[in-house]
């Protein structure tokens, strides 16, 4: 792998990444007349809850949906500039021009799957999706490494339905400098299940998972995706490596090359799962063990969809929404079954 460091406009760092470890890469300016991003995200911690809020209003002018042709994650081409002044690339990082955390209060970055707009990440070949893992594992690296990160979450919000203001397929990864919500109660879970059992938690739900075949949708060597015995979402499937690591540093070769092949399949069958032509809206997410405190927990992703049926979406509404307590309306070894069969 090839990376190349260059500076947008603005000051915001700009990252290529190419396949080729030889590749030679044209240094192309960034020629806009942009002004420095300015933002004064606010971290507030809701007392009632201990969990941490982020003020980030200045967010309400970001771009949203625009077409195909003014979009700024593609390569800047025919005398149009945009977010990445090259006239291509394969995969591009950047700082997030209206970030949700910014400067001491963390960072937030875009990462650009491919130059190709009208395709997703399911669309890529295994090779690309490599170069993906590899880009994520670099910035898990650099990201940890800023002063006041507690935690690095990588994830992609894919589709309309879930609220994504650019169609170009991307993913984000953002520098928290506090420990998520989710990611404490999981720690709480752990330490509670090695205290009772001497055991490590994801080791017995990963292990319990594989027993239980009905709920597995695809497994490999090294990597098995199942549908979590309480499942949130109706279709929810998780991704774990066999063998624990804290966060996507610590996988091995041979982990990582088996990784595209069972993700892309894991797409590929989240777009097929209800027979319409427009893609399933999903969001991804990678669960990294927090920089502090977590030595209990383990690297696996969580994808799941909103969508429950072809023409129905599953709306956190007043139990989700209100209360955090929610209610499945496909049971997961049903979501398991279909997923299975949507080969």
């Amino acid at each position: 792998m090839k990376k190349s460091i260059a500076k947008l406009a603005d000051g915001r760092e700009l990252i290529y990444y190419d396949a080729d470890d030889s590749a030679v890469r044209e240094d192309v300016p960034d020629p806009r007349p942009l002004d420095r991003v300015v933002s004064n995200p606010e971290i507030r911690l809701d007392e009632a809850t201990g969990d941490h809020v982020t003020i980030a209003s200045h967010r309400q002018a970001r771009t949203h949906r625009p077409p195909a042709d003014e979009c700024p994650l593609c390569p800047s081409r025919d005398g149009r500039q945009t977010e990445i002044p090259a006239p291509d690339y394969e995969v591009a990082v950047f700082e997030n021009r209206f970030p949700s955390l910014a400067g001491q209060a963390g960072r937030c970055e875009v990462v650009c799957f491919t130059p190709q707009h009208d395709t997703g990440f399911a669309g890529l070949t295994p090779e690309r999706a490599r170069l993906v893992l590899d880009a994520w594992t670099d910035r898990t690296a650099q990201l940890s490494a800023l002063p006041g990160t507690e935690q690095v979450y990588v994830f992609e919000n894919r589709g309309a339905e879930i609220g994504v203001t650019l169609s170009h397929p991307h993913g984000q990864i953002y520098a928290l400098p506090f420990t998520t919500p989710r990611t404490a109660k999981m720690t709480a879970a752990a330490a509670r299940h090695r205290a009772a059992t001497g055991r490590n938690l994801f080791e017995d739900l990963l292990a319990r998972a594989r027993a239980a075949a009905g709920r597995v949708v695809t497994a490999g060597e090294h990597w098995t995706a199942f549908v979590p015995y309480a499942a949130r979402w109706p279709y929810e499937v998780h991704l774990y490596p066999h063998r624990r690591v804290a966060d996507l540093t610590g996988l091995t070769e041979a982990e990582r090359a088996e990784f595209p092949g069972l993700y892309l399949d894991l797409l590929r069958r989240f777009d097929r799962l209800f027979g319409t032509a427009a893609p399933t809206p999903y969001v991804s997410a990678w669960h990294q063990a927090p920089l502090v405190g977590g030595d209990e927990l383990a690297l696996h992703l969580e994808l799941f969809t909103v969508r429950r049926a072809a023409d129905k979406l599953k709306h956190p509404a007043g139990t989700e929404s209100g209360m955090e307590a929610f209610m499945n309306d496909v049971a997961p070894e049903t979501a398991a079954r279909r997923l299975r069969d949507a080969r």
